[in-house]
């Protein structure tokens, strides 16, 4: 195992049009690792997943993978290198097979067995996705669209894998089980992990480590231990009114907030 981190953010800094959405964001994912990125809508953590991988190119800073830099490089070419992004709302294909969209996460592999086997593991992960293996994409409920769009990430083997809200739009239940598979995927296969996620208390329960986004910013970082002792954390992330945004009331709270304890 690397003595360093398998995935490092430095100083990064992407806009849109005239947005700076990240502002100079500093970030590194351990080998097998977990680490989850918090914060409320706008706060950045999409547009830093997709800097990552390179839907975006960033304005200033690095994305550096095994030491080598990543930040510029066409999506596809990210992916086949390793680094591979579960995007946010799932983007299955509609009008192919489960089993098809699975299929389309091997693009750039080769060796039958293999795949056939990552294909097995997969199903036994996602015991949903076997029964309906012929069913369209596009008819499955957000639950097993998720379960989809994770399985189809997979069968690329990416060493590190990123994914954008996957609790997005699911019951309790459901978030639940994504995530006991998501800690499940890490354990068996040491696929280090990006998560960003609104529910945080599942999210900082199942990472190893995590940061707090705000406004483009990164505002607290450490060990989900350490920051689920912080107070700020606390009263922003885990008390009263649930594991999720809060809207716009909690941003104004935040903008008023000079410094995190």
């Amino acid at each position: 195992m690397s003595s360093g981190p398998v995935l490092a953010v430095k100083n990064l800094e992407t806009w849109y049009g005239p947005v700076n959405a990240i502002k100079g964001v500093n970030l590194d994912v351990q080998a097998g690792h977990i680490v989850a990125v918090l914060g409320a809508n706008g706060a950045g953590k999409t547009t830093l997943l997709n800097t990552i991988a390179g839907v975006i190119d960033p304005f200033k800073g690095s994305v550096e993978f095994k030491g080598q830099p990543i930040h510029g490089q066409d999506p596809d070419r990210i992916a086949r290198s390793g680094v591979v992004l579960v995007p946010e709302g799932r983007q299955v294909f509609p009008f192919l097979s489960v089993r098809e969209n699975l299929t389309m996460g091997t693009f750039a592999r080769a060796g039958r067995d293999e795949i056939d086997a990552d294909m097995a593991r997969v199903f036994g992960w996602f015991p949903r996705l076997l029964e309906r293996q012929d069913q369209h994409g596009g008819l499955l409920s957000g639950g097993e669209q998720q379960m989809l769009a994770i399985g189809r990430a997979l069968m690329a083997r990416p060493t590190v894998l990123l994914l954008d809200e996957p609790s997005l739009g699911l019951s309790p239940l459901l978030t639940r089980e994504i995530f006991a598979i998501v800690r499940r995927i890490n354990t068996e296969l040491r696929t280090s992990i990006l998560v960003v996620e609104q529910n945080a208390a599942i999210a900082l329960a199942t990472a190893d480590d995590g940061y707090i986004m705000e406004l483009g910013r990164v505002v607290a970082a450490g060990t989900c231990t350490e920051l689920m002792a912080k107070d700020d954390v606390k009263e922003f992330y885990l008390g009263g009114a649930g594991q999720s945004d809060r809207g716009d009331g909690q941003k104004q709270r935040w903008k008023r907030r000079k410094t995190w304890r």
